[in-house]
């Protein structure tokens, strides 16, 4: 998966094909697409109905003969037919004909770290349906790296850690390429189950899916720590009787509910920096770790790192989108390589 930058500056757009959100990135336009990764289909007809934003609002509210698909999971395209169709509808007729217009058509996208070669060539055959003649792929941690702006060319240490939906991805990087990296099937999608399976037992409501996302906001302020707020008011349905009901939930008992999965992210940050040579960890003492990816902005989740590793946390300008600025970064040429020339004897 290691691709140059000249042929990077040759593909013609960039897509980030994540487990939530879809982005698209084309070169001298910029960032066009910034979607869900949902559609809905017609079962009766085969047809497509909705795809991104309109789509996720129909989620748990369809009738039977409309079915809300997710066609990436964790990064991995699984279904090739339905990322094509949706990515053609996201695109729009009049920038796939701008692109179609494209001599040779290139493309690159992100892969995530030690992605297998089946789940590759699923990503590549599914922007071959767009008309691309040639897909380089990209490791999502170099690709998120370089988009909020770590100096990643450098010999020195930078640590980035990619928070996405379905997995997230810690790695140590240094002269352009991965030193040591490590990635765990723990995302924003794990912490969203740890809230509803708490609710669940303890309060016997069940949770929409629509409502985790207003309450994680509700631990905002100071979030995972315990000065947030003591608790909030949580509306769902209850468990014996199908009725609506509401709760006032205790947020401590949520922030330990959620403490499982994001005790594991603790645990592949460990490893990767065991891993790490001492001179490099010596570097990050002092950089710290940057995070990136929407599950970054999980209130307090920083703040929680900070505690547990001892070294300086930020995340990212705008990290969510880090991944697709970074690629789009690569295409547009402002990033230098560094040329190692081999010394004459």
């Amino acid at each position: 998966m290691t691709v140059s930058l000249e042929q990077l500056r040759r593909c013609h757009f960039a897509v980030d094909l994540g487990a939530a959100r879809t982005r698209v990135y084309v070169k001298g336009a910029g960032l066009v697409v910034d979607q869900p990764s949902v559609a809905a289909v017609n079962t009766r007809t085969g047809g497509l109905i909705a795809v991104g934003e309109f789509a996720e609002k129909m989620t748990g509210r369809t009738p039977d003969y409309i079915r809300v698909v997710r066609p990436i999971s964790g990064g991995t395209v699984v279904d090739i037919d339905m990322a094509q169709r949706m990515l053609r509808h996201l695109l729009g007729d009049k920038m796939r004909r701008a692109l179609r217009r494209k001599p040779r058509l290139r493309a690159a996208a992100c892969a995530p770290h030690d992605a297998d070669p089946l789940a590759q060539r699923a990503t590549i055959e599914t922007l071959a349906g767009l008309g691309a003649r040639r897909v380089e792929l990209v490791d999502t941690l170099i690709a998120a790296a370089v988009g909020c702006g770590l100096p990643v060319e450098r010999p020195e240490a930078t640590m980035v850690l990619v928070c996405g939906a379905a997995a997230t991805q810690v790695a140590v990087l240094s002269l352009g390429s991965i030193v040591t990296a490590e990635r765990i099937p723990v995302g924003g999608e794990a912490v969203d189950r740890a809230i509803v399976q708490h609710l669940r037992h303890e309060h016997e409501l069940m949770l929409p899916s629509q409502s985790v996302r207003p309450l994680q906001l509700a631990l905002s302020g100071n979030g995972l720590t315990p000065h947030g707020p003591a608790s909030t008011e949580i509306h769902g349905r209850d468990v014996a009787t199908g009725l609506a009901r509401s709760v006032r939930v205790d947020t401590a008992a949520v922030r330990d509910a959620i403490q499982t999965p994001l005790t594991a992210v603790l645990d592949a940050i460990g490893k990767v920096l065991r891993d790490c040579p001492p001179d490099l960890v010596a570097d990050l003492a002092d950089r710290g770790i940057m995070m990136v990816g929407g599950s970054a902005l999980l209130p307090g989740f920083d703040q929680m790192l900070r505690q547990a590793t001892g070294m300086p946390v930020h995340i990212a300008e705008r990290p969510d989108v880090c991944a697709a600025q970074g690629l789009g970064a690569m295409l547009e040429g402002r990033i230098e390589p560094l040329v190692l020339n081999p010394l004459a004897a």
